[in-house]
C-alpha cells in the first residue's frame, strides 16, 4: 500500500509540473494590433495578390504572439478584369492601433488618415519591436508598399499603381509610403507614410532603387 501511495503522489506531482510547463510554453498574447513587416518574403511586390499579402501579415503577427487576432495588409488594388478596386482603408478594422511596445499609432481608421496619427520612424515599428531604417540611415528602406492615395483608396489612373494587384515580381510599378515621412536624405519636407512616389519595378532590385525592402503595414481588425 505505501509504494502504491508513493506511486499515485509521484504520478500527481508529474502531471501537476507538464500542466505548468505546458502553460509556460504558451507564448502570452501581445497587444499589437499595427506592424510594418520586419521582411519581404523574396518575390518583391508579389505578395500572391491580397490574400497572399494577408497570410504572410498573419504568419509573422503568429511569431510575434499576436496570431490570435485576423491581419490585413495594408494594401489597395485596382478594378481589373471586371473585379472592383479595393482599398486598403476598408480592410484594416475600426481600430484603434498599437505597436508592438503597445504605443497608441491611431485610434481609428479617420485618425489614421488624418493629421493626428502618431506613425513615425519611432513608432512605426516591425512585429519584433525593432525600427525599420529610413532617410539618412546607412540602408533606406522607407518605402512601405501601399498601392494607395493619401486617403487609403485604391489610385484611378492608366498606370500600374500596385504591381498587377500584387502578383509582379518584375516590370510594373506600385505607390509607396514612407513610414519615417523623410525623403532620401532624412530632410524636410515631410513625406506620406502611404503615399509618397512610385517605384521603378516590381522585383527586389528595382523596390531597392528607391529606397525601399518591399516591406508592408499589416493591421489587425480591431
Amino acid at each position: 500500500m505505501r509504494r502504491r501511495s508513493l506511486s499515485l503522489v509521484a504520478m500527481a506531482v508529474a502531471a501537476i509540473g507538464l500542466v505548468a510547463c505546458s502553460g509556460m510554453s504558451r507564448a502570452p498574447q501581445s497587444k499589437m494590433s499595427f506592424f510594418v513587416t520586419s521582411a519581404n518574403p523574396g518575390k518583391g511586390a508579389d505578395f500572391g495578390g491580397l490574400a497572399g499579402a494577408d497570410r504572410y501579415c498573419q504568419s509573422l503577427a503568429a511569431s510575434a504572439g499576436a496570431g490570435g487576432r485576423s491581419w490585413r495588409a495594408y494594401l489597395s488594388s485596382s478594378a481589373m478584369a471586371g473585379s472592383p478596386a479595393v482599398n486598403a482603408r476598408d480592410r484594416i478594422g475600426n481600430g484603434p492601433w498599437f505597436n508592438a511596445k503597445g504605443e497608441q499609432i491611431a485610434s481609428s481608421v479617420d485618425d489614421l488618415h488624418g493629421t493626428g496619427n502618431k506613425l513615425s520612424k519611432q513608432t512605426a515599428l516591425t512585429e519584433k519591436g525593432q525600427i525599420v531604417s529610413g532617410g539618412g540611415d546607412a540602408v533606406n528602406l522607407h518605402d512601405i508598399l501601399t498601392g494607395s492615395s493619401t486617403e487609403g483608396r485604391a489610385v484611378s489612373s492608366d498606370k500600374d499603381t500596385t504591381c498587377g494587384n500584387w502578383t509582379k515580381s518584375g516590370d510594373g510599378s506600385a505607390i509607396v509610403g514612407h513610414h519615417d515621412r523623410r525623403g532620401l536624405d532624412d530632410s524636410p519636407p515631410a513625406k506620406s507614410w502611404n503615399s509618397s512616389h512610385a517605384t521603378q519595378g516590381c522585383s527586389m532590385d528595382a523596390l531597392k532603387r528607391t529606397g525601399g525592402g518591399g516591406l508592408l503595414y499589416c493591421f489587425a481588425q480591431n
